[in-house]
């Protein structure tokens, strides 16, 4: 049953909205019935049919829920579609979002969207990707994010036991640069056609900086890329999982011209994204509970031999975004073997 509140004015429904902790801290648009009916025009499916069911209160989202969430939080009503296939997505079990919820990690859902849409309802792909300024950004993220607090019941200090969370956990999306990209874009690499538009949700950390101003030739560029992905700390270099690189225009001419392809790069990062067990254990200090996660094939007794950040090559995940200026790109690092793994929806 969804509460019907009536207030005198929008400062007197916000203080209710904070009262009742359907907020994620920052002011949200009042889900009146006009909007919300407004809202559902822009998709061709039952106000009532159940979409997903949210983690961890795993209480029912019903299309309509999530309309009134993308409501509050400032979405333009043809933003909807993208905001229902990211929590499909979101709610798949291989994503493990009630492990996201809940745990003390930082990660955080982040959408990605390839597909005409994206120039469509006006998602950024370029200059300030991950940054502020752009509407479609900024409120579709927020509207996954206002679904896992208001109907997942993901409520910091609650279920949510974050130990510092990260900026992306009020909004966290993005378009891929289809249009200027040298390689074919994500969706259709992962067997979509590219005149469907599609939503990625992988779970991450804050984006990470990869500044490499010298390097012109792709193994100088790539290298950079690996030791970020190797930053000692991150989850992956202990227990392994999937991770996202965001490779900038300037990068990404450096690499093209170069001659490598997306899986040239792949390649090369799963073999050079890795430290070996000395530098893992620390003398001991790490001990050696996480070796029950890595692959057979290493050799937990040797101090020299390299580990991985990732199992297998296609768990580096490879998107072409960023503006045109500054060669740059970004690795986001996931939450590990526990979850996050990439589940990609279409949208309907």
């Amino acid at each position: 049953m969804i509460p019907t509140i009536t207030a005198r004015n929008w400062q007197e429904a916000m203080d209710r909205f904070y009262q009742e902790g359907w907020t994620d801290g920052l002011p949200v648009v009042p889900p009146t019935k006009e909007l919300v009916d407004e809202m559902l025009l822009y998709v061709q499916r039952d106000p009532d049919q159940v979409v997903a069911i949210v983690p961890p209160r795993w209480a029912v989202a019903t299309v309509r829920d999530i309309a009134i969430n993308a409501v509050m939080a400032g979405c333009k009503p043809q933003y909807l579609p993208v905001v229902i296939a990211g929590v499909e997505a979101a709610c798949d079990e291989q994503f493990n979002l009630n492990g996201i919820q809940a745990t003390t990690h930082v990660v955080s859902p982040l959408m990605i969207v390839n597909g005409p849409i994206r120039n469509e309802v006006g998602i950024n792909s370029g200059c300030n990707v991950f940054g502020q300024g752009f509407r479609a950004n900024a409120t579709i993220g927020r509207a996954l994010r206002l679904v896992l607090m208001n109907i997942g019941g993901g409520i910091p200090g609650e279920t949510d036991q974050s130990t510092f969370g990260h900026p992306g956990k009020f909004t966290y999306c993005i378009a891929e640069n289809e249009e200027d990209s040298p390689w074919e874009p994500y969706h259709v690499e992962h067997g979509f056609d590219r005149s469907q538009s599609t939503v990625t949700v992988i779970g991450g950390e804050a984006p990470h900086s990869v500044s490499n101003h010298i390097s012109n030739d792709p193994y100088g560029v790539c290298r950079s890329i690996a030791d970020t992905m190797a930053t000692m700390g991150n989850n992956n270099t202990f227990v392994m999982g999937e991770i996202l690189v965001v490779i900038g225009p300037e990068h990404a001419a450096t690499i093209s011209k170069g001659g490598w392809s997306k899986e040239d790069v792949r390649y090369y990062l799963y073999q050079n994204a890795r430290n070996n067990i000395e530098k893992l254990r620390f003398n001991g200090r790490y001990g050696r509970t996480w070796n029950k996660n890595w692959p057979k094939w290493i050799d937990r007794e040797n101090p020299e031999e390299l580990v991985p950040v990732v199992p297998h090559p296609e768990n580096i995940h490879i998107l072409f975004a960023g503006g045109p200026a500054g060669r740059f790109s970004i690795v986001v690092p996931g939450w590990g073997r526990m979850g996050g793994k990439a589940v990609t929806k279409l949208i309907k």
